[in-house]
């Protein structure tokens, strides 16, 4: 299983992007899928989450601004997170991860993609 981030870049502030992570390889079930970020000197945070039906969660710096949404078809199994209304703080490497079953008989563990930068910069 591995998960593909792609979307980064630079933006100004107040402008939008939009994040997207795919899963490739053989999944029996995804749970929960979310994105964290990493800004330079600070420990990775949970930016948001989505379970597997639909219910999210948002750290307190990007409510209202920011939006996870997943597409759970099975040739699919994509989150993306649309950033709105940007700010330099936002600035960070944005890392996808999602909570996998991979086969029916093995315990669920994470996964995570490779990173992909946003640089919040006029």
């Amino acid at each position: 299983v591995q998960l593909q981030a792609s979307g980064g870049g630079l933006v100004q502030p107040g402008g939008s992007l939009r994040l997207s992570c795919a899963t490739s390889g053989y999944t029996f079930s995804i749970n929960e899928m979310g994105w964290y970020r990493q800004a330079p000197g600070k420990q990775r945070e949970l930016v948001a989450a989505i379970s597997s039906g639909g219910s999210t969660n948002y750290a307190d710096s990007v409510k209202g601004r920011f939006t996870i949404s997943r597409d759970n078809a099975r040739n699919k199994n994509t989150v993306y997170l649309q950033m709105t209304t940007v700010e330099p703080e936002d600035t960070a490497v944005y890392y996808c991860n999602a909570n996998i079953k991979q086969y029916i008989g093995t315990a669920p563990r994470d996964y995570w993609g490779q990173g992909t930068l946003v640089t919040v910069s006029s």
